[in-house]
């Protein structure tokens, strides 16, 4: 029944561009999962901007935040029945597709740092990648930054120990899921938009997340403990229904291509700066605590989490972990 919902849903939005309808503008539904005052929601926005701007109104972008249409296991599957349009989900959404490869970004201390992440996106890898979801009936458009992951929950993170049975939401991907059973926490995968009540009743303990979209979800009014373990990263894919997107006339594409790769470079410019005035402001809430690991925590976390990389390698790909590690700690001059 939901997928005929969604065809339906489908078939409305492709009206909208039929030559029956030819002087009324592309709408371009663009979905996603948190709140606008974060870097996806500002880089969502400021996409509509351009677009809207470099078309001359002949591309229309309905920009729907905050799990408003889907929440994060119905997003993509409404994307490839063509119930939206455009979306930006997490890497780790792609594992559930079928596509495990964009998994490799979630191993545990695999990327040292941005400079290393740029590489991976900007380079081979990075297209090889979105040429995967092709077949899925998807066009990859863009790298958008988010951060690295900090931890929170309701009691200490110091030691590995400390994890001992702790209830920790995850995304959906056998990589987190892994992880956190390595540190001996309980894996609870649950929609992003359920997160916050979860935390408040009790279900889950805690869960790792970038400061940007805890303090955007008042996380940390739930949770008392934060440790900036930087342990993990989460970034996106812009995604277009590959079916829409080839259809575009040819006087408009290349406009949206433009507002894409603009609206990419001010979304990734700030995904920094809105992680770091995160932290900020949720130690003025003084609500949390926060701990920075010492080298010996961060040893002890890295030495039990390695282990995962070898485990998923039948899963990810060896080649592509070995080549992902190669580029992320190649030295630049």
């Amino acid at each position: 029944m939901k997928k005929l919902v969604l065809a339906a849903a489908s078939i409305a939005a492709l009206a909208l561009v039929g030559p029956a309808s030819a002087q009324a503008p592309i709408v371009i539904k663009f979905s996603h999962v948190v709140t606008p005052n974060t870097p996806k929601g500002q880089g969502a926005d400021k996409f509509k901007e351009l677009a809207e701007k470099y078309t001359n109104g002949k591309v229309k972008v309905e920009v729907y935040p905050n799990s408003q249409l889907y929440k994060d296991k119905e997003e993509v599957e409404a994307l490839q029945l063509g119930a939206v349009q455009m979306l930006a989900p997490s890497l780790a959404k792609f594992g559930p597709l079928g596509v495990k490869e964009f998994e490799v970004f979630d191993l545990p201390y695999i990327l040292p740092d941005k400079a290393a992440l740029g590489r991976i996106t900007k380079g081979p890898i990075g297209k090889s990648l979105l040429a995967k979801l092709e077949p899925k009936g998807i066009t990859g458009l863009a790298y958008w930054d988010n951060g690295f992951k900090i931890m929170t929950a309701n009691k200490p993170m110091h030691k590995v120990a400390d994890f001992r049975g702790l209830k920790m939401r995850i995304q959906s991907s056998k990589v987190l899921e892994a992880q956190m059973r390595a540190l001996g926490a309980i894996p609870q995968v649950m929609a992003f938009s359920e997160v916050y009540q979860a935390m408040q009743s009790g279900v889950v303990d805690g869960n790792e997340n970038v400061p940007s979209n805890v303090y955007t979800q008042k996380m940390h009014e739930v949770q008392k403990h934060i440790t900036v373990s930087n342990h993990g990263y989460i970034g996106y894919v812009v995604i277009v229904n590959k079916k829409f997107w080839d259809g575009l006339p040819a006087d408009v594409k290349p406009q949206v291509e433009k507002a894409m790769a603009e609206a990419t470079e001010f979304s990734n410019a700030i995904a920094q700066q809105e992680n770091d005035d995160a932290i900020v402001a949720m130690k003025k809430a003084g609500t949390t605590t926060f701990h920075e690991p010492t080298p010996a925590e961060r040893a002890e976390w890295m030495k039990t989490l390695e282990p995962v990389t070898t485990d998923m390698a039948s899963r990810v790909g060896k080649d592509l972990i070995e080549a992902f590690q190669k580029e992320a700690n190649a030295k630049t001059n």
